[in-house]
């Protein structure tokens, strides 16, 4: 975006390059070849991208959170799905640098960071967060997984569905209720570790939709964490949880920008190309105003993104600047993603191209980390207490 640092220009050049090599050898052909995300995280780790914003003490790079929703955009503009599945490993290795080291922590937890934080950041594992559940969406506080207190740890039961890399995630931030009918109050955030007993992938997400984000499920049936895997004790977890969601609806519009901007450029360069009724496409009027409305709408799209990016950064209050770019960010990229194929012809529907793709990557953004309607309620609501 701008004023970057040595180091952020560093992995933004990385970022770049690895998005080029998505968009050459896998992104288009993603679903026929049935690829993991594995192995291009693994990339992603030799560029430093699994540890933007960790502390340098622990092997990251200690980027800005704008730095991260950049990287975010430019990987979009190739996938949707990969920029997910790799900002959501990164965001786990981002929490255990931050939560499980320093003042405060439980004894154990500096080990245990010390033991998975190399992992992480070279993709020896693969990470991901879990709140959604079958019965449980947008509604975070009406999750029903349980963690009841037992003498080894947490005793953990219960269901998550719809998450990102759960595919084939080997660690995850499980969010679960420890104190029945207590709604935000009792729920705790705990690692879980997937290949031990009591943990069950399964198969809830039948759709080769965005197969790159490694969308899925599983179960928990008696599995038990120890005391040190408490990572956001019940009082703590929902307040830091709906911290991240903010910074996720943030990036979540930056990638938006990215897919319209790779949509606008393929468009563009076709239209100078491509010739019809003896002339190129791009001297009718219509079609120039159609490319011209997605990049009056990007501008405006990415402007609101900067804006929200600057308050993270600074620690100012985001909770309506990012409603207000995830809601105009997604609406923007269903429309122009759509228009941008329509530009193209039915040429554009060729697996070549990233419409499609990129117009499933706009539909999942819109609901994912709240729907467009809770961020319309809550931009309301702090217009109404403005005035």
């Amino acid at each position: 975006m701008e004023n970057w640092s040595p180091q952020e220009r560093l992995l933004i050049d990385h970022a770049t390059e690895l998005a080029s090599i998505l968009r050459g050898s896998l992104a288009a052909n993603w679903c026929a070849s049935g690829e993991s995300a594995r192995h291009y995280l693994k990339l992603a780790a030799e560029r430093g991208l699994t540890g933007i914003e960790v502390p340098q003490a622990w092997g990251g790079s200690q980027a800005s959170f704008s730095c991260k929703a950049a990287i975010a955009e430019i990987l979009a503009g190739a996938d949707f799905g990969f920029a997910m599945s790799l900002i959501n490993t990164h965001n786990v290795a981002n929490n255990i640098a931050r939560w499980m080291s320093g003042p405060g922590t439980r004894v154990g937890q500096a080990e245990l960071a010390d033991e998975l934080l190399p992992k992480l950041l070279s993709a020896e594992i693969v990470a991901c967060t879990a709140l959604t559940e079958p019965q449980a969406g947008s509604d975070f506080s009406a999750i029903s997984t349980l963690a009841t207190k037992v003498d080894s740890g947490w005793k953990i039961d219960g269901e998550k569905s719809w998450i990102i890399n759960a595919q084939y995630a080997d660690l995850i931030l499980v969010y679960a209720q420890t104190l029945p009918q207590s709604g935000a109050a009792g729920i705790a955030g705990i690692l879980v570790d997937a290949r031990r007993e009591g943990f069950e992938r399964c198969d809830n997400f039948p759709s080769t939709a965005a197969a790159s984000l490694g969308t899925g499920g599983f179960k928990l049936n008696g599995y038990v964490a120890t005391p040190v895997e408490m990572m956001h004790p019940a009082g703590t977890a929902f307040k830091r949880a709906l911290q991240s969601i903010n910074g996720a609806r943030i990036y979540v519009a930056a990638m938006c920008c990215g897919m319209v901007a790779d949509c606008l450029r393929i468009a563009t360069d076709y239209g100078g190309r491509r010739t019809t009724f003896g002339v190129p496409l791009n001297e009718h009027q219509g079609w120039r105003w159609r490319i011209a409305e997605a990049a009056v709408d990007l501008e405006a799209a990415t402007q609101l993104v900067r804006a929200a990016c600057k308050a993270m950064d600074r620690d100012l209050p985001v909770v309506a600047l990012a409603a207000k770019a995830k809601v105009f960010a997604t609406r923007m990229a269903e429309r122009h993603t759509a228009a941008m194929l329509h530009a193209m012809g039915a040429h554009g529907l060729r697996d070549e191209y990233p419409f499609v793709r990129h117009m499933t990557g706009a539909q999942i953004a819109s609901f994912t980390d709240g729907s467009t309607e809770m961020m319309l309620e809550r931009i309301f609501k702090d217009e109404t207490l403005v005035r």
